[in-house]
């Protein structure tokens, strides 16, 4: 009897800790990192940072390093493929886009961290003169195991490739981003494919000015309204997304201008439900039910004006009128003083099955690592 029960505990506290997550208080919810987490949100602690895209049987692919990865159990476990066959030339930066387009054809666009060279900021001119971190882009057919059509699309600093769409005419458009110089500050810029990924257009740049190392339009997020334009939300350090639209598949975009939507100096993510919602995961401004969050200093050596460095919460919200008219944001995760990364940054989404959605943030130090699922029908009323 005794051996029974000293299993049984055995039982339960591998459950236990399988979990990853722990309540601390009555109805609180905390992460294995020391994240605080809502009620409804689920942590996925196994998951690595992705992005990910669904293969044609089933199985979820993403890129590590250098490495294409399979999994066949919704992640726990991954098959390993190397993308390219001279690894000593390429390191693929973290931040990259992924897709598996409706032809079943894979396409990641990734910058080069092999190639990194000159970045030296120098307040006294604010610029990094001849900075460079190439974007590329390359291909699979046949699912992620072989890779080809590697080509260059800019040797300039690219600060993020954010995001990646497929367009309701089956092109790709990809979010990249140019520094440039005199004073140096950043540009957002978009790549266009009607080849399946085997060439590109790049559109007009994006470039609203700016002083410092992060300043000007950064990191933009995109997808497609149901009247066909493009949407853009583009990173700021004025408080708010600025926005932008694209009525020819990417190639062009106009009508800069400011959103409604309150947003620190960080990247969202926008995207469509399978049930046509749009859906934003985001650093807001402030915290929610707290003081106006301290400002980084105008100094020109970061930005030239004051900016909200808040990336203490993760907040999601939905619209079902392409962007109009959303739901009240809602604080899915939180650092707390247990947290081992001070920030929750640099989401990235995926929808393994409708209305099941995923949140990941990066491993890197700038963003903190946190992988969730949360149910679409738990935040939204039919």
């Amino acid at each position: 009897m005794k051996g029974k029960i000293t299993f049984m505990i055995a039982i339960l506290l591998a459950i236990s800790v399988s979990s990853n997550s722990q309540q601390s208080k009555k109805g609180e919810k905390i992460s294995s990192k020391g994240y605080w987490l809502h009620e409804k949100v689920d942590e996925i602690p196994y998951l690595p940072s992705g992005p990910f895209v669904k293969l044609g049987d089933g199985s979820i692919l993403t890129v590590e390093r250098n490495m294409s990865c399979i999994s066949k159990d919704g992640g726990k476990t991954w098959t390993k493929y190397p993308i390219f066959q001279d690894t000593s030339r390429f390191i693929i930066r973290v931040e990259r886009v992924l897709l598996r387009t409706k032809s079943g054809v894979i396409i990641l666009a990734f910058a080069n961290d092999r190639e990194r060279a000159n970045w030296s900021w120098q307040n006294d001119i604010s610029d990094s003169p001849g900075a460079m971190l190439p974007t590329y882009a390359v291909r699979s057919l046949d699912e992620g195991k072989t890779w080809q059509d590697l080509q260059k699309l800019h040797h300039e600093w690219t600060g993020a490739n954010r995001d990646i769409i497929e367009t309701k005419n089956g092109n790709i458009v990809f979010t990249s981003m140019l520094l440039r110089h005199n004073p140096g500050h950043h540009t957002v810029i978009t790549y266009t494919s009607m080849t399946n990924g085997l060439n590109w257009i790049r559109s007009n740049v994006i470039d609203l000015g700016g002083v410092g190392h992060h300043s000007g339009v950064t990191e933009s997020t995109v997808e497609q309204l149901k009247d066909g334009r493009l949407w853009m939300l583009m990173r700021t350090n004025w408080g708010v997304f600025w926005e932008t639209y694209s009525e020819n598949e990417g190639l062009t975009w106009k009508n800069y201008k400011p959103t409604k939507i309150d947003a620190s100096s960080a990247p969202g993510m926008l995207k469509r439900l399978q049930s046509g919602r749009l859906f934003l995961v985001w650093n807001r401004n402030d915290l929610e039910g707290q003081p106006p969050s301290p400002m980084r200093p105008g100094d020109g050596i970061s930005t030239e004006v004051a900016s909200s460095g808040n990336r203490a919460e993760l907040s999601v919200m939905f619209s079902d009128d392409d962007g109009k008219t959303w739901t009240d944001p809602v604080v899915i995760a939180r650092v707390t003083d247990k947290s081992q990364v001070k920030r929750l940054a640099y989401p990235r989404f995926f929808e393994p099955n409708p209305g099941e959605i995923w949140i990941t943030t990066t491993y890197s130090g700038f963003a903190g690592y946190l992988a969730v699922k949360l149910s679409e029908k738990d935040f939204v009323s039919k």
